[in-house]
């Protein structure tokens, strides 16, 4: 039975790398500063850097997910009960990647340990413990995420729409002139010259250092998105790697490790519908309205997770989308948030039917 916990938790983390992986990323690929497997690298990369760090960072988060909280210890210490919570919301969180809807593997988590926690122990399940914990922060962090990003969006967008009419270089040239003769000569005094960097090279000018907006824009993109996959493999490892704990031949360490490759491969092979729901379909993003919901996304997901918080990043990062949205004439496609929001709201409950279905096969 140990191999196969392990089996289904490492399908568990896949399924979470096809969920979550882009999300960080969502806003670099949306404004369309840069492409899709260029994106989805990024997020790998800072995922996985996230993941190993999460052993020293994230101690909090790993013994909050073993279920103690919720069931005496030696439940939760069993492996059927591990391999009905990690198959639970294994199966929860595919069939939401599946269907491109980006649902929040927390929620998955603690629907599962609900679900199978009933089923072990009956009315002993402590849902106080749930309630304050876990729930209460899931609830609150797409409301907290839409005020700082609607609030920065315009003054972000101003920002970048004047980088944007900057000219990418400035360069000096020798000037032509015309002899009495016809023929044109270069004279000796250099005249300024600016535009892209193309035009600069054709005209074979001689480039001059300039601060370069554009570009930094473009980093500061990568740097939020990063920073947001960093704070997920953070946060969302530990929960995950916990399941493992059972398995005495299994440290913290080891669990991440695998944990971390998991989510990886799962994210190369099945981001793209939620990607596509992220990027496109929640609202029209501009570099401005990017920047403003990355860096509250990364403000957000990286505070909760190095203060021990089960925040989800779904819901952060919907929530500051929404915001960089309202704020601009494009607004939001409300059909779209209303389906995420329903699929937030069946998570818990999916989660729990399938734990508990699955613990009762297990006997």
């Amino acid at each position: 039975m140990e191999t196969l916990l392990v089996l289904t938790v490492l399908f568990l983390a896949a399924t979470n790398g096809a969920n979550d992986n882009f999300k960080g990323v969502a806003t670099l690929y949306g404004s369309r500063r840069a492409g899709y497997w260029t994106s989805l690298g990024w997020a790998s990369v800072t995922t996985l850097a996230g993941s190993l760090c999460s052993v020293f960072l994230a101690r909090a988060l790993l013994k909050a997910f073993t279920g103690a909280g919720m069931v005496p210890a030696d439940i939760a210490g069993q492996l059927p009960f591990a391999l009905a919570v990690a198959g639970g919301a294994g199966m929860t969180v595919a069939l939401a990647a599946w269907r491109g809807l980006p649902i929040s593997t927390t929620h998955a988590l603690v629907g599962a340990m609900s679900g199978v926690g009933l089923m072990a122990v009956g009315a002993a399940v402590k849902f106080g413990t749930l309630g304050h914990s876990f729930v209460l922060p899931l609830l609150a962090t797409p409301v907290i995420a839409v005020l700082p990003a609607f609030l920065l969006a315009p003054w972000l967008r101003r920002l970048t729409a004047r980088a944007d009419r900057e000219p990418e270089c400035q360069c000096t040239v020798n000037a032509m002139q015309a002899t009495p003769d016809g023929l044109l000569l270069r004279t000796s005094v250099p005249v300024a010259f600016s535009g892209t960097k193309a035009e600069c090279e054709s005209i074979g000018a001689q480039r001059r250092w300039r601060f370069d907006a554009r570009s930094l824009v473009d980093s500061l993109l990568f740097l939020f998105g990063g920073a947001v996959s960093f704070a997920r493999g953070l946060n969302d490892t530990p929960k995950i790697a916990a399941l493992l704990l059972p398995i005495v031949a299994l440290d913290g360490s080891a669990a991440a490790l695998a944990v971390g490759l998991a989510m990886l491969v799962g994210g190369v092979l099945g981001a793209r519908r939620v990607a596509r729901t992220m990027s496109d379909r929640i609202t029209q993003l501009d570099p401005g309205g990017a920047l403003a919901a990355g860096l509250t996304t990364s403000l957000l997901v990286g505070t909760a997770s190095f203060s021990g918080l089960p925040v989800s990043t779904t819901h952060v990062s919907v929530g500051a989308l929404a915001g960089s949205g309202i704020s601009d004439g494009a607004g939001v496609d409300c059909s779209v948030i209303a389906g995420i929001a329903l699929s937030w709201v069946i998570t818990i409950p999916a989660g729990a039917m399938s734990g508990a279905l699955l613990y009762l096969w297990l006997g």
